[in-house]
């Protein structure tokens, strides 16, 4: 046991050093049973204590460099990741760290670039991080701070807001109430000029060094009152100028920083000359807004509120003439209408949820739109109005899509679907986080909104010029502990956590933060329900997605699946959704006959006479070399289960499997298939219900054929004017396709992410 000065001779380092070990041994042998949910309280009980001790920084520092460097010479890949986040999240707590431990931190983590994927790119993620901050100390903590509470100023402008949506199936209402409070769970002494305060302090801390007495430096912007505010504005200037700056120049940011401390311990009557310890500055949760996701337009409407800015407070301060503006900024004049409807029963940008709150964008789709607005649908009173005279009659109205527009939604495509990113990111100065509690169930909701918002804005931009969208998910399920990643279910349970396993077996650093804690959610929201006298909100769920969100920045992309179901009756219209996870066909005649034959002597000569029913299955095979081959049988079949997540031991997500099971088990060829796309006909008049990733809530029944192929991106095809020339612009788009991706997929956060 080595540091960076030789011989571990402290106590505190020793103790860090074990801390470190039983993390990491925690990767090697994943545990077992119920200790399986005790996975990652290491993490987060280490990155308590340096919060409260913040001396200790510096020495878990030197402890994680040498575990860095002993990976260069002995091969354990799978601690690399876990040991950079750890190292960020500490760098990002530390109040001050030395010139030469920021060198050979740097240079550790720079010789790591060599190694493969995903090694690769989140060490070079880190090492362009470190350089930053080694040019301009403390400017994480600014960055981060300011983001995260919207603390307003003219040199850092990006705002970042997190919205966890909380799946009522697994979170029941009685149990809403205490997940919201450990959700919104805010350090106390947080308001505006606290955290003013904070950025000064960490700021000053780390650009100065022993130069700096910390506790009474605290104490002095304390007493500043209202000039917080003024100092705030200094400090956040110099440090982005500094940033700018040019290699090779001296950074003016250590003299400015130095004035302005003298100023300040000056103004309190403090020795401005004085040294002494750094004084601790933790990182306060950020802005979290709790919803239990009821509705499918929930997470469209909070994103574009906050791309509008539209808050509680001004969300009544818009009168006539402002909604009339935006009204005539969506509508066409010439809608080809015979006899136009009156502008007050228009669909509108409209501050009017379904629900009646007002501030909410409200968009159903369909309909016409100008070059300036939003696309939106007919309202209820026009669609009963059409019902009721047949000869009042609207023509669709379709609006070709701006150059710029198109090639923003070009770039989006690239940048989603795309790990390396070739094109120049424009900057946005808007956030959202959107973090989904549940199960297999809530990834197939989520799946379906992402569809939606893309197709919205494939009709007219709104969210993608303005936001960054980053999703997130943490697996909950009122299940028994979910088991390791590489074991398989051994109960008859179906399991609704079978794309939570595949995150884990991916990316292990996920599996021990984040699937791992996932059932102490339930745990602690139960235990603040039935305590005695009013519950305190823990924060502990809070500093959970707070490590989340800042530090697992690698995307996994899941597939998503596109299915139309045609039903038997004629009447009945084709539906269109998508699926994620799982789709379970069966036909509940059999479902009732094997449940009630089960373990009865009429079971095999049940089976003779009930084989099944027949379908027609055509499909393309799934391949290694990804060569299409298409394949058509016939066979007779007592139910359908079709699952995307691949065996244990694969970890890649072509295609899904398709399962035909029978009443008896027969050794058959096409028994287990793997495909890319599948249609499933019913040649017998028999009935056939349908489930969507294991959620009873889409449910369909009587369908008569199934046809399922990869959910093309609606950013992909776009609009276009064969007739007309093609400008750059229009060229540029042409030529920028070749990086897109035609399906959609779901991007999740992760550690380390995976190629997709």
């Amino acid at each position: 046991m080595e540091t960076l000065g030789g011989s571990m001779s402290s106590a505190i380092e020793c103790n860090l050093y074990r801390s470190i070990q039983a993390i990491l041994r925690e990767l090697d042998a994943p545990a077992q049973g119920a200790a399986a949910c005790n996975r990652g309280m290491l993490r987060w009980t280490l990155h308590k204590r340096i919060e409260n001790s913040p001396s200790d920084c510096l020495s878990l520092l030197k402890v994680l460099i040498k575990e860095l460097e002993k990976v260069e010479r002995v091969d354990y890949k799978t601690r690399i990741i876990p040991l950079l986040h750890i190292l960020a999240y500490v760098v990002l707590q530390s109040a001050h760290i030395p010139e030469d431990v920021y060198e050979r931190m740097y240079v550790s983590i720079k010789k790591l670039i060599t190694l493969p994927e995903p090694y690769c790119t989140v060490s070079l993620a880190y090492a362009r991080i470190m350089k930053m901050e080694m040019a301009t100390p403390g400017l994480l903590y600014q960055r981060r701070l300011i983001a995260e509470q919207s603390l307003k100023n003219d040199s850092y402008t990006l705002q970042e807001r997190v919205f966890v949506f909380a799946d009522p199936i697994v979170f029941p209402e009685a149990l809403v109430s205490a997940v919201r409070a450990d959700v919104e769970f805010t350090t106390p002494n947080c308001g505006t000029d606290s955290l003013m305060q904070r950025v000064l302090l960490h700021s000053l801390q780390a650009t100065l060094g022993k130069h700096c007495h910390g506790p009474r430096l605290a104490k002095a912007l304390e007493a500043c009152g209202p000039r917080v505010r003024g100092y705030f504005q200094e400090v956040v200037s110099a440090v982005e100028e500094s940033l700018e700056a040019a290699a090779g120049e001296p950074s003016p940011l250590h003299p400015q920083l130095q004035h302005l401390y003298t100023d300040i311990m000056a103004d309190a009557k403090q020795d401005p000359s004085s040294s002494g310890d750094v004084c601790g500055v933790p990182l306060p949760c950020p802005e979290i807004t709790f919803n239990s996701w009821r509705q499918e337009e929930q997470i469209w409407n909070e994103l574009v509120n906050f791309a509008l800015m539209i808050t509680p407070s001004c969300e009544r301060s818009f009168d006539e003439d402002d909604l009339e503006e935006r009204r005539g900024s969506v509508m066409s004049n010439d809608s080809g209408i015979e006899g136009d409807l009156p502008l007050a029963e228009l669909s509108t940008l409209g501050l009017d949820t379904p629900a009646g709150r007002p501030g909410t964008i409200n968009n159903n789709g369909g309909g016409g739109g100008g070059g300036g607005g939003v696309m939106v649908g007919p309202p209820d009173s026009y669609k009963e109005q059409r019902r009721n005279s047949p000869q009042f009659f609207r023509w669709n109205c379709v609006r070709r899509m701006k150059v710029a527009d198109r090639m923003a939604l070009v770039r989006e495509s690239v940048r989603v679907s795309s790990r390396s990113d070739p094109f120049p990111r424009e900057e946005r100065n808007l956030v959202g986080r959107v973090l989904v509690m549940g199960d297999d169930r809530a990834l197939g909701r989520l799946a379906k909104a992402y569809l939606s918002i893309r197709k919205r804005e494939s009709k007219h931009l709104l969210l993608t010029k303005r936001l960054n969208l980053e999703m997130y998910y943490i697996p909950v399920s009122n299940e028994p502990p979910l088991a390791s990643s590489g074991e398989e279910m051994t109960t008859g349970q179906e399991s609704k956590m079978t794309l939570a396993r595949f995150l884990g077996s991916v990316d292990p650093w996920y599996d021990c933060n984040i699937n791992s804690l996932g059932p102490m959610m339930l745990k602690l929201a139960n235990m603040s329900k039935n305590s005695r006298g009013p519950p305190e909100p823990s924060p502990f769920l809070a500093d959970i997605i707070s490590y989340y969100i800042r530090t697992a920045f690698q995307t996994v992309h899941l597939p998503i699946y596109a299915i139309k179901i045609t039903f038997s009756k004629l009447n009945a219209a084709p539906v269109e959704d998508v699926f994620v996870s799982h789709v379970q066909m069966d036909f509940p005649e059999f479902k009732s006959l094997r449940a009630s034959m089960k373990g009865s002597l009429r079971h095999k000569r049940a089976t003779m006479l009930f084989s099944g029913a027949a379908v027609a299955v055509n499909y393309t095979k799934a391949t290694l070399s990804k060569r299409e081959v298409d394949t058509g049988i016939t066979l007779r079949t007592c139910d359908v289960a079709i699952s995307v997540a691949p065996p244990s031991d694969a970890k890649d997500l072509n295609g899904f499997s398709v399962a035909f099971n029978d009443l008896i088990p027969r050794p058959c060829s096409a028994s287990a298939i793997r495909a890319i796309n599948l249609k499933i006909q019913v040649l017998e008049k028999r009935p056939l219900t349908l489930c969507l990733d294991k959620d009873s809530r889409r449910l369909f029944s009587d369908v008569q054929s199934v046809e399922i192929a990869p959910c093309l991106d609606p950013g992909y095809c776009l609009q276009r004017n064969t007739k007309s020339k093609h400008t750059l612009e229009e060229e540029k788009e042409t030529a920028l396709s070749k990086y897109m991706s035609r399906t959609l997929t779901l991007p999740i956060n992760t550690f380390s992410g995976v190629v997709h």
